[in-house]
């Protein structure tokens, strides 16, 4: 089993900026497709942004967003810090919800709750108006 923990959340105000990290101590998550979900309340759980393997030959990786945060966030590695990072700018209040990281042993990138094996725990952020 993969152990991922969540940080980062908190409560802020409409246009600030939060990086959520997303971190495990005994697996290299560069091994795993890793995405970020989020879940409101009374509202089903939703693919915000996938990012692939750690490639050996190649430089750089494949992401995916949902058309919803777009161009608002971004997902990102640190490899020597074995962290998967959501950089959130531009938050409005709809972006209130629990934030989840996931790993994924999907070839690609995929966006279907399904296909992603491990989850954290989820850390909450609420966005004021």
């Amino acid at each position: 089993q993969v152990q991922l923990v969540e940080s980062g959340g908190g409560l802020v105000q409409a246009g600030d900026s939060l990086r959520l990290s997303c971190a495990a101590s005994r697996r290299t998550l560069g091994n795993y497709v890793m995405g970020w979900f989020r879940q409101a309340p009374g509202k089903e759980r939703e693919f915000l942004a996938g990012i692939s393997r750690i490639g050996i030959s190649r430089i750089g990786s494949s992401t995916k967003y949902a058309d919803s945060v777009k161009g608002r966030f971004t997902i990102s590695r640190d490899n020597a810090a074995n962290t998967v990072y959501l950089q959130m700018n531009r938050l409005s209040p709809e972006d209130t919800a629990v934030y989840y990281c996931a790993a994924s042993t999907a070839v690609l990138v995929t966006t279907t709750i399904r296909s992603y094996d491990y989850w954290g725990q989820g850390t909450q952020v609420t966005v004021s108006s």
